[in-house]
Parts: C-alpha cells; sequence; structure tokens
C-alpha cells in the first residue's frame, strides 16, 4: 500500500450531469464521463449525487454483480424492481439493492410536487454471481442518539443493511456544532459533506466537498454546524 495521503476533493470539481429533470453530480468516473485517474476509492467506485425533479425518474434498466446503497437526503424516492420488491425511501433509511446474477429496477421521485436529493454508491461484491436481493432499513432512532451509524456493511450483524462485500463499511453522522468523532484508520477510507461543513484534520469541507484518506491516521471530524456526513471504509482497492 502506498503511503498515508489526504486527497481533497471539491464539490465544483466533480463532473456533472444536467438532464433537466436530473441534476447529478459524479465523484467518480460515470456514463459518459471518464478519467482514468478517477475510477473509485477503496471498494467505492461509484458515488452520485442526484437530485430528481418531481414526478421524474429512472426507468427501468439493469444492474449486474453490484451491491448498490441508496441514501436519502431530501425527500422520498420510490423503489421497484424485477424481483417484485417495492420501497419507499425517506430521509433516515438504508437501502441496499444486490444486482447479483442481474435485476432490472426503477427509481422515481415518489412526489408529484417535491423534488428528491439523494446519494447514490456502488461498491463490488466480494464474489460474482451472487443471488440478488434487497433491504430497507429504519436508522433514524440512531441516527438520532448521535454518534458514527453503521449504514451499510459485510462484517456480519450490522444495524444497517447488509451487503456482499466484507471489506466495506458505510457510516453516516448527523452532527451539530462542536460535534466531534475520530476517524477510523482504515486502509481506504472516503468521506463525504452531504450537508453543513466539517473539518478533517486542518481542512475545512463544505456541503458537496470529500475526502480520499489513504493509511491516514490520528484524523479528527469536527462540524462546524449542523451538518450530515457519509463515511466509507475500505480494506482494499477494487480491481479494475
Amino acid at each position: 500500500m502506498s503511503t498515508a495521503t489526504i486527497d481533497v476533493r471539491r464539490a465544483r470539481d466533480r463532473f456533472h450531469t444536467d438532464m433537466g429533470w436530473l441534476d447529478s453530480w459524479h465523484s467518480f468516473s460515470f456514463g459518459g464521463h471518464w478519467d482514468p485517474g478517477n475510477t473509485g476509492h477503496g471498494l467505492l467506485i461509484v458515488s452520485n449525487d442526484d437530485r430528481v425533479a418531481p414526478g421524474g425518474g429512472f426507468g427501468a434498466h439493469p444492474h449486474r454483480d453490484m451491491e448498490i446503497v441508496t441514501w436519502v437526503l431530501e425527500g422520498a424516492l420510490e423503489h421497484a424492481d424485477s424481483a417484485g420488491n417495492t420501497g419507499v425511501i425517506v430521509p433516515g433509511h438504508a437501502q441496499r439493492m444486490s444486482a447479483g446474477t442481474g435485476i432490472v429496477h426503477s427509481e422515481m421521485n415518489h412526489s408529484a410536487t417535491e423534488p428528491v436529493h439523494f446519494l447514490q454508491m456502488w461498491v463490488v461484491p466480494d464474489r460474482t454471481g451472487l443471488e440478488s436481493g434487497y433491504e430497507q432499513v429504519d436508522l433514524t432512532d440512531r441516527l438520532d442518539a448521535g454518534g458514527l451509524v453503521t449504514v451499510a456493511s459485510g462484517e456480519g450483524d450490522t444495524e444497517g443493511v447488509h451487503i456482499n462485500q466484507s471489506g466495506a463499511t458505510l457510516r453516516a453522522a448527523r452532527m451539530t456544532a462542536g460535534d466531534t468523532f475520530a476517524v477510523p484508520e482504515d486502509p481506504y477510507v472516503h468521506l463525504f459533506v452531504a450537508r453543513g461543513a466539517v473539518t478533517v484534520g486542518e481542512t475545512m469541507l463544505a456541503e458537496g466537498d470529500a475526502v480520499r484518506l489513504t493509511s491516514a491516521t490520528g484524523l479528527d471530524v469536527t462540524a462546524s454546524g449542523s451538518s450530515e456526513i457519509l463515511l466509507w471504509s475500505s480494506d482494499a482497492e477494487a480491481r479494475r
């Protein structure tokens, strides 16, 4: 593994897709946006920050061999898939779809009057050819209690959803001004500021900013005000 690095990525420097009904900002290469030097961090290979207009959404489309975690920040997102799973995801709910051998799903704004803002994140599974699956968990009470909350993990029992990747964990925190916690000292950490502003070490991060850490130790996260962060930890890099 390389020596410790702290790689700050500002919101304005992300790839951007504007389709009218969709306003999407991509942390890594996605779709028609391609940079061979920016294809993921650790086991996380997609992190899209999406806003979908009222009544809009992604019609039925296929996936395979991918663990897809969705986290809503505002509004409500409606899910349906070819395995018969349905759900409406709102803030505080974690959703996981394991694409496995193949699944077709749609994601639509549940409201005809209000936009929906959500993050969709993909990690590679431990192995290909798994059975597809779906899970949704309400973590509102745990988030309100404070601290880092496990949203998705592949390591045994978890308060959040289970993903088929033992080397990756997603944690979230809703923070108030002055709240502080230590960044997990995992080989690869991707910290994204979903709302508000925080300081990581001596670096200020605003909404939409991220920091990619490799073998970094001794860092704290401190909130400047009401904030929400998402933090992926990985024990390896995805094979590309």
